[in-house]
């Protein structure tokens, strides 16, 4: 590196560390970004390169929350393992619980975001787009390549706006396939393609947590995640959540890191191998391919580069889940607390906790949070006494109060998750649930810890 390269590296990294000071001195702010949640950020000596260095650099400091400058990237950022479930609930200064329930009524009571006429996600426009240029990582060595994987997805078609995440394959300098589930967004391009037309769309990368929690929400009808958004916006910060809008007509947060216009085209292309929530690699699939007609972003941009299958995928994934299981079980009882489990991979299985009013509420309660979560594949439900996060507390509880041939129920020919590598070859698997709970009726005395 030349003296002058040095000089440049220099007044980037004092840059970098500047930023952070700021975000420290001013939160909690009624007008909050990604990067004002970066405040303790561990930020390394020199650039880090996207294409495996932030992976292996977060593996070498226990995968703790560090901002770091790109190589391939200048003038750009990425910050990585910002959104655990702890470090979100001490953001916001709730507890999980609380969280659950804040989440749960955002999801009853939308409302309509603040379009604003321009915002820091405009304050620079690429004259020519090259995703290669952007901090867009390549983690795990078994990947396909470099992915998007915390960018969300706004799309408008046929009257109805979806939102939702979307792992992104950069496959040139224009162009990115995204694997897309069988959910809205699927539908509404499935739609299009019948009509020979294409969709407009909105990428977008670090954005504030509200909006990343509601878009990982999920809906049986439709429901404008950004409407959720707006309303959890108002709870956390006072006011609703500010969008502007881009050439192609789709909003975006106005605050967002990076707002790219695209397209979903009419062409797909290979996805895939990717090491997915689960920790496995998920199969090679045709998916579509989004087309990226032009690159915002803010001054010296942070790029989320979220590792899958750590804790932050794992919070931002699951979380939302947690309303929609808590919802479905208070129709048949008492429900207090909903905790995805890290060994389920905060997707595949859930702890519950109830009150029983009658004798049958505990596995009442397991068919209801299976129908809550149609991709969990195992529920555990306990009494209030065990606490739902405590892995130790919880088998304590089915070694003690639960019987395997009367308090248990096994489903078979189950819809599944595409993300469990046992799934049956159509897709199907069985079920099961855990009752280890205690029945109104039975003193609790002999089957209560006295440690």
């Amino acid at each position: 590196m030349s003296v002058t390269g040095e000089n440049q590296h220099t007044q980037r990294q004092i840059c970098v560390q500047y930023s952070l000071i700021i975000i420290r001195l001013t939160l909690p702010d009624t007008d909050m970004a990604f990067r004002d949640h970066l405040s303790g950020a561990h930020i390394p000596e020199g650039p880090v390169s996207c294409i495996h260095g932030l992976f292996d650099l977060s593996h070498q400091i226990n995968h703790d929350m560090f901002v770091a400058e790109i190589i391939e990237a200048d003038g750009h950022s990425a910050a990585v393992n910002v959104l655990s479930r702890d470090r979100l609930c001490a953001v916001f200064d709730v507890s999980p619980g609380e969280l659950i329930d804040i989440l749960g009524n955002a999801m009853d009571n939308p409302q309509q975001p603040s379009i604003i006429e321009t915002g820091p996600v405009l304050e620079n426009t690429m004259e020519r787009v090259m995703l290669t240029k952007l901090p867009i990582p390549h983690h795990y060595r078994e990947d396909r390549g470099r992915y998007m994987s915390a960018s969300i997805v706004i799309a408008e078609y046929d009257g109805q706006r979806n939102v939702s995440f979307h792992r992104q394959f950069l496959r040139d300098d224009n162009h990115v396939v995204a694997r897309l589930v069988p959910r809205h967004l699927r539908t509404m391009l499935d739609k299009a393609r019948a009509n020979d037309e294409t969709i407009p769309i909105a990428i977008v990368n670090g954005c504030d947590p509200v909006v990343l929690l509601a878009a990982a929400m999920s809906f049986d009808e439709h429901i404008d995640e950004l409407t959720v958004a707006s309303t959890l916006h108002e709870r956390f910060y006072g006011s609703p959540l500010e969008m502007v809008v881009l050439e192609n007509g789709i909003p975006v947060p106005a605050n967002a890191e990076y707002a790219m216009t695209a397209e979903i085209t009419l062409d797909d292309d290979v996805e895939a191998p990717y090491v997915d929530i689960t920790g496995t690699l998920d199969d090679e699939r045709m998916e579509p391919v989004f087309k990226i007609h032009t690159i915002h972003h803010r001054d010296e941009p942070i790029f989320h580069a979220l590792i899958p299958a750590e804790a932050e995928h794992k919070a931002l994934m699951g979380l939302p889940r947690a309303p929609t299981i808590k919802a479905a079980v208070s129709k048949v009882t008492t429900c207090h607390d909903v905790h995805m489990t890290e060994g389920g991979c905060g997707w595949l299985s859930a702890v519950v906790s109830i009150t029983p009013n009658s004798a049958d509420d505990g596995l009442k309660s397991i068919t209801a949070a299976l129908n809550g979560h149609r991709s969990m594949k195992s529920v555990t439900i306990v009494n209030r006494d065990i606490d739902v996060s405590d892995p130790v507390r919880v088998e304590w509880a089915l070694m003690t109060r639960w019987q395997p041939d009367r308090d248990t129920i096994i489903l078979s020919g189950q819809k599944g998750s595409s993300l469990d590598p046992s799934r049956n070859e159509d897709g199907t698997t069985s079920k099961i649930g855990y009752d280890a709970t205690l029945p109104p009726e039975i003193d609790p005395a002999p089957y209560t810890s006295v440690q």
